[in-house]
């Protein structure tokens, strides 16, 4: 993808045993690189390293997945349009968010539940929602009939990893479904030889799509999106930094 946008990219594969010490040797090197706009720590990290740590060690300003704790006071702080802020949003909300934008879904005064509350997905989904003056209920573990919750929402983001918990009967007639969940289910073959898993979302696809007005497949729904705001969150990078210069 990047080379098909025009961006070098350059990928460093380190042992699953590799040091703490190593690892934020190496982010350091990309700190203080100028030629390099943006940093991406593939997550989650193994057991032993201290994700929290190295995230903050990565320069705010070259964090383009937006999980420094600067760019996620800047998203609660940010009153202005999320495809515009000056600094990095999260990718797969701000997808989720474009996604919606260009399927035509008014958000204003919509109901939206987010099912999930993680610093990745869930909690910046939640808030560029809100940016949108749409109304936000969170949904997890613990909440409370959560099916009877979904089954208010205009809009339903599903985000929590578990495989096709969202049902049919958690949506309402023409409801909006966006699956940001990708998870691996075992399937019996249909061959000798033949694929022995399939890859499914948090949403009951084939129950729910009859129900939604208009609803996100997976693989192949928000994925993409996720992809296509990370090369745009390097190229804003650049842009930021090249107005500074």
């Amino acid at each position: 993808a990047c080379a098909e946008a025009g961006i070098n990219s350059t990928g460093f594969d380190f042992d699953e045993s590799v040091s703490e010490t190593e690892l934020l040797e190496c982010v350091e090197k990309l700190n203080d690189d100028d030629s390099i706009h943006g940093i991406l720590i593939q997550l989650p990290l193994p057991s032993h390293l201290d994700q929290d740590k190295i995230l903050k060690r990565v320069d705010p300003a070259k964090d383009v997945d937006g999980l420094h704790p600067v760019n996620v006071a800047n998203l609660q702080l940010w009153s202005g349009s999320a495809v515009e802020a000056p600094f990095s949003i999260p990718c797969t909300p701000l997808g989720c968010l474009v996604l919606l934008d260009r399927s035509g879904v008014d958000l204003k005064g919509a109901n939206c539940v987010v099912v999930g509350r993680s610093n990745l997905v869930g909690l910046p989904m939640a808030r560029l929602l809100l940016g949108r003056d749409a109304t936000v209920t969170i949904c997890h573990s613990k909440t409370k009939d959560i099916a009877n919750v979904c089954k208010q929402a205009d809009v339903v983001v599903a985000a929590v990893g578990r495989a096709q918990l969202v049902k049919s009967d958690w949506i309402k007639p023409g409801a909006v479904v966006i699956d940001v969940g990708i998870n691996s289910i075992d399937i019996e073959p249909t061959k000798p030889g033949g694929k022995t898993y399939k890859l499914v979302g948090d949403v009951d696809f084939d129950s729910v799509q009859p129900v939604a007005s208009q609803i996100t497949p997976v693989p192949g729904g928000v994925g993409p999106m996720t992809i296509a705001m990370l090369l745009n969150n390097t190229l804003h990078a650049c842009e930021l930094k090249s107005k500074k210069e």
